[in-house]
């Protein structure tokens, strides 16, 4: 593929691209060039929010680039400041490794593992003296710094800022330096972050790596990034029915961005589900039907993804009941229903139940429980089932 033809599919869905001129330059140079993804591995778990820039990576790959995970073992002992408002936690070297491992695993659902370079920033990071670290700060300024949102807003509302935290674009930066890389790709909160690796890089003369941001996505509400902090995310490993279901209950609103930025639907398809779900030609519904198909079928296969299709339509348009759920055998009797849910394990916390069930979003052989104070009773074989799409089997031990 020419230069040109590269450029065009690369900066598709960007938001930031500093600049398009020096990456159509490099790509004129007719060399892989080196792509550059940076992960704190804070987190176990990756989400569809994470696939955006994966799904980038995927294409430099398929064009022949180089693509350079680094896993910040580092620096998630630093924290990352981006949109916080108070100073992250540091991260013991063992929470790292193990989150590392998972992060890997789970990024290979999209990138080609033999075509993916996995670095350890902790492999040249660790080995800076103080001396060093004094020379690296040298190279930015405070003020600079400041130009931060996260930093100025921190800074003016008088929340603390620790110098740690200065030290994290730094880091980064350096990074960057180390693997000389091409170009820097990331979520928009990033920006920052990239722009100070542009001045590194030149600091220690090399060329200044291309920015390339992609959209952060909005979760399941519709309102907040997608986070599991939030619980509004669709995980690489939730189970194919939980995946389709959550996608389904996102607003309608959503349904073109997530196509956009999470599929390989053709653009002019895409355009034509907007315009018919706009003069009321098509139900939303149906067009988020063919949304959570495609995302099951990406993550898992075809066959899955029409099973997963099927068990939604009877579940939930029939109103059947799922083939296959989890069973739970408990001594018959009465039970309030806190005291099931958590002897069972099925929430988090008991705060949490009492809230899912207080929302209605508990039933009981189909009749919605009405408060935390609600008795069941078990007697036989009962249907439990929690939100729109988790569902129990509980069987009476006589």
């Amino acid at each position: 593929m020419l230069p040109e033809q590269q450029l065009q599919v690369l900066k598709k869905n960007v938001v930031d691209l500093i600049s398009e001129e020096e990456l159509l330059e490099r790509l004129k140079e007719g060399r892989p060039l080196r792509i550059k993804l940076g992960v704190d591995p804070s987190r176990p778990d990756l989400h569809l929010g994470h696939a955006v820039v994966l799904r980038k990576l995927k294409e430099f790959q398929e064009l022949g680039h180089h693509v350079i995970l680094i896993i910040g073992d580092f620096t998630a002992r630093i924290g990352d400041p981006s949109g916080r408002n108070t100073t992250r936690p540091m991260l013991s070297e063992d929470e790292v490794r193990e989150n590392a491992k998972t992060y890997a695993e789970q990024a290979f659902k999209i990138l080609d593992n033999e075509k993916t370079e996995i670095r350890f920033n902790g492999e040249w990071l660790d080995k800076m003296n103080f001396a060093d670290v004094v020379k690296l700060a040298g190279k930015y300024t405070v003020a600079r710094m400041l130009e931060r949102d996260d930093f100025s807003k921190r800074l003016k509302e008088g929340t603390p800022i620790s110098i740690a935290e200065f030290l994290y674009p730094l880091a980064q930066a350096y990074d960057s330096v180390a693997i000389k890389a091409d170009v820097e790709l990331g979520g928009t909160d990033q920006l920052f972050n990239f722009l100070v690796g542009r001045k590194i890089q030149e600091e220690h003369g090399l060329k200044p790596q291309i920015v390339m941001t992609m959209p952060i996505i909005e979760g399941t509400d519709g309102k907040l990034k997608m986070s599991k902090s939030y619980g509004n995310y669709v995980g690489f490993t939730d189970n194919p029915q939980e995946m389709y279901g959550k996608i389904m209950s996102i607003p309608d609103n959503l349904i073109i961005k997530y196509m956009n930025l999470l599929t390989d639907i053709p653009e002019p398809e895409i355009m034509e589900y907007d315009r018919k779900m706009k003069s009321g030609e098509i139900n939303p519904r149906d067009v988020k039907m063919r949304l959570a198909y495609e995302l099951v079928k990406y993550f898992y296969n075809e066959q899955i993804a029409r099973d997963a299709e099927n068990e939604f339509i009877s579940v939930f348009r029939k109103k059947e009941l799922p083939e296959n759920m989890p069973e739970y055998r408990i001594k018959e009797g009465e039970y309030n229903i806190v005291d099931l849910i958590d002897h069972l394990n099925l929430l988090p916390s008991r705060s949490e139940i009492k809230r899912t069930v207080n929302q209605g979003g508990v039933y009981f052989d189909g009749r919605r429980l009405e408060g935390f104070k609600s008795f069941v009773s078990i007697k036989s074989e009962h249907v439990l089932r929690i939100g729109k799409r988790k569902f129990y089997k509980v069987i009476a031990d006589k």
